[in-house]
Order: structure tokens, then sequence, then C-alpha cells
């Protein structure tokens, strides 16, 4: 996790800092004079912004695209495309000459692919710039594990912090993992809210015993879903795919623990729990099919909403459990600007205003996901959102390295780890075989991408 500027790379907005004031990076008066003018000359463009929709966060924040035209003048042209077709569409109009597009908003996995093609405008020289950076814009606010995981590329693993790290995008749309659990079923079996995965399995088959219900909802459906379910307890117990020098490890000891457990969770879980997505997994929590949730924060909305929720004020939140650490998932979306452009200074002040204090809060109070820190800790939003309250300690474990976050990921998630880790839920191969049956395949994908013995950049922070 970032704990201070420094920690991004000398090249990633530490340049900035000069621009912005010193008490929390609000520009001086200057500053203010010169991005006002810049601003004034961009009145009357149009920028054309790729969404996702419907999404929940980009749903809320599409409330605010015309308060933004009536406040800088800049007209919005509007993509919004579902999610899983909108990588196609961007790639299509970044790989022009010049783009269809002034503003993208992209999952984190796709980062690595569009900054390796040179899609993508670096963002530090734009936000050091004095005539584009917004007044009191506070860019230290921002919460730092989702700054590292969504917008940063270049260091070590390609996305940690070092020296030649630089910031391509903007947290928006960012989630961690939570615990969700069933108050009412944690009373009556007079069990304790799990703090490690070793009170989770327990109260897991008790449940399962005495309540006739599944213990923990998991995704398990063949491909990227049951390699997200994996990674979910991979990091916890202290394991990563890759080293810092690309040598897998994923069949190490952490990673055959994180094979084992999510095939005890997914033994003890709801009926269908043998081949969930995304969509079963959240919905057999929503319709009381089981006591626990462990996923993304996501599930927060929908669980308050009488027309999605059976479990309305029966659920709580609580931290993602510990195994031999404490640790918790960063995904999600950011945004930022293809090199291809045509009007990137006012998609610049579009993804700024965007981001800011009150548009984050904003956002957030309509639905969407908290991207700062003074969003949390805003005290009308913690009356509105009690479940919120216990994000700030989320947060401050998450973890940047949760994934690899390189080109060949995908193909690696849905083609190789994804399709082994069945094998381990049937009992078909043990968890050390599965994971070690992948080796040969990830290496001849990490030899073929040149991340096989790549050097890690001096004075880089280990994963």
């Amino acid at each position: 996790m970032l704990k201070d500027r420094s920690s991004i790379g000398r090249r990633t907005l530490i340049q900035a800092a000069g621009a912005y004031g010193a008490a929390g990076w609000g520009l001086g008066a200057r500053a203010q004079n010169s991005s006002q003018r810049t601003w004034d000359k961009l009145r009357g463009q149009t920028i054309r912004v790729s969404y996702p929709g419907p999404h929940p966060h980009y749903d809320a924040a599409e409330g605010l695209f015309d308060d933004f035209t009536r406040e800088t003048g800049i007209r919005i042209e509007r993509d919004r495309t579902p999610y899983l077709e909108m990588k196609d569409r961007q790639l299509a109009g970044m790989r022009k000459p010049q783009g269809d597009y002034d503003a993208i908003t992209y999952l984190v996995v796709w980062k690595a692919g569009y900054i390796k093609e040179g899609l993508l405008r670096p963002l530090d020289e734009m936000l050091a710039d004095p005539s584009l950076a917004m007044p009191n814009y506070d860019f230290k606010d921002l919460i730092p594990a989702y700054v590292q995981a969504i917008g940063v590329a270049g260091g070590p693993k390609a996305s940690l912090p070092g020296p030649d790290a630089r910031l391509y995008g903007l947290p928006y749309g960012a989630e961690t993992s939570v615990l969700g659990f069933r108050r009412d079923i944690l009373e009556r079996q007079k069990l304790q809210v799990p703090s490690t995965y070793g009170e989770l399995l327990h109260a897991c088959e008790v449940i399962h015993d005495k309540e006739k219900i599944g213990g923990v909802t998991s995704r398990s459906q063949a491909g990227h879903q049951i390699t997200h379910a994996w990674l979910l307890h991979l990091s916890p117990f202290g394991g990563q795919v890759f080293d810092a020098g690309f040598r897998p490890v994923l069949h190490e000891d952490p990673g055959i623990k994180a094979a084992e457990t999510l095939r005890r969770l997914v033994e003890t879980g709801p009926v269908a729990a043998g081949k969930a997505g995304f969509e079963e997994m959240q919905a057999a929590f929503l319709h009381g099919e089981c006591a626990f949730y462990l996923d993304t924060l996501a599930v927060m909305g929908p669980a308050k909403d009488p027309k999605r929720s059976k479990v309305v004020n029966k659920v709580a939140y609580a931290m993602h459990p510990s195994g031999t650490r404490l640790s918790g998932q960063t995904g999600g979306f950011g945004l930022a600007i293809p090199k291809n452009a045509r009007h990137p200074e006012a998609a610049c002040v579009f993804i700024q205003w965007l981001t800011s204090k009150a548009n984050d809060l904003r956002v957030a109070t309509l639905g969407g996901n908290a991207g700062r820190w003074s969003t949390l800790a805003n005290v009308d939003f913690k009356l509105r959102n009690p479940e919120q309250g216990m994000l700030p300690f989320v947060l401050r474990a998450a973890n940047p390295d949760w994934r690899p976050l390189i080109p060949e990921w995908d193909e690696m998630s849905k083609n190789v780890i994804g399709q082994v880790l069945p094998d381990v839920l049937t009992g078909k191969r043990t968890a050390r075989e599965a994971l070690a049956s992948t080796v040969p395949q990830l290496e001849s994908l990490l030899r073929s991408g040149g991340w096989i013995g790549k050097a890690v950049p001096t004075g880089a922070a280990k994963g």
C-alpha cells in the first residue's frame, strides 16, 4: 500500500507537488488564476466519454454530467456500454490516428495491455501543470491502494511503486473485499463474527449443519470466476501468483492453502455453489441461502434494497478475515485519457472534477463507491451508510498487488488457472497437483511476453 506520495516513484506525481500547494495540494492564487484562464478557453469543447452501464457507480456519476457542463462549459458526448463490450470498443477507438474517446473508464486488468500498446496518456505532467490543475484537488486524499492498483504502472511487476512508475489513471468505481454476515444467524448460533479463516470455516460448518443453509457464498464457475475466488484467499495466506522475478509460485504452500480453503467453503456453501458466477454468488446471499458473503463491497447497495434483497436489516459487515496476515482485494474501474484523444485538456478537467472531494461524496451518497478518505470520514455520509463504517480499516489493509497486472493475466486467469481449480473442488486432483500443472503454461506465457528474466527496478518495493 502507498504510505505517501514518494512511494509511487519519483516520476509519478512527485513533480506535481510543486504545482500544488503544501496545504493538501491546494493551489495558490497564481495557479488558480492560471487554471481558470485555461479552463475558460476550453468552454464549448465536447469530449466523448466511454463508461459502463448499467453499473451502480457510473449510473450515479452520470447524474453529475450536466452539472459539469454548467460549471465548465465543456459538453459531454456519452458512450454508455455494457462493460463486457467496452474493451473492444475502446481498443478500436484508441488504435486510430485520431481517437474516438477523450476519456475512458477501464477495468484494472485492462490497464497493463493498454499501456503496453502505448494507448494511454501519462497524467503526471498534466496534473503538474498549474494551468490544468484543479484548485484544492488534494491528491493525498485519494485512497492509496486504489491509486496504486488502478492508476500506477511501470514499476516492479509492471504495477508496483518504483523510480520508473508513472500515473496513467485515477480510481473511479474502485472496489475492495468485505465479509458480509447475517447478524440474526450468528446470534442464534452464538457465533462470533469471524476475524480469521479458521473461525470462518468453523462457523460455516456449524451453520451448514444446524441451519441447513450455506455457510459462505463463493464464485466457482470455471475460468476467471473461480480464479477470482481463489485470489480472495491467496493474499490473506501470504501468497502470490509470481514472485518479483516473475517466477510462478502459486503452487507453493500459500496457494495450496488458498485452494483447499476454497474447496471447504464451497462444500459447506449454498446448494448451487458448484458452478456459481458473480450474479449467482451474490444472489445466494441476497436470497437468504447462506450466512456469509466474502467478495466485493458491491453487495452493500443491493443488500439494502427491498426489491433485490430478502435480508434487508439483517446484514452487517466486517474486515476480510486474516490467514497469516490481513489483506483485501483491490479492483474495479479507473479513468484515463487516451493518447489519441482530440481534447485531452478538457478530458483532464473532467476526470479531476469527477474525482474531486465534493463530487466523490455526491456520487457515493447516490450509491456509488467512495474513492476518498474524506468521503468515508464525512459525518452525514456515515450516518446514512453505517454499513460502510468499517471500510477505512479494510482499505488500509487492501493489497495493491492482489493479482498480476500484466497483459497476459487475462489468458492465465481464464484458460490456465481457472481450468484446473474446478478439479480441486471435485476432488479429481489435489490442490498441489492442480496448481503445479499450470506452471509450464504460465512460464510459456511469461516467456513470450518477455517477463521471465525481466530486471526488477532498483529500489523497488516488494509485493
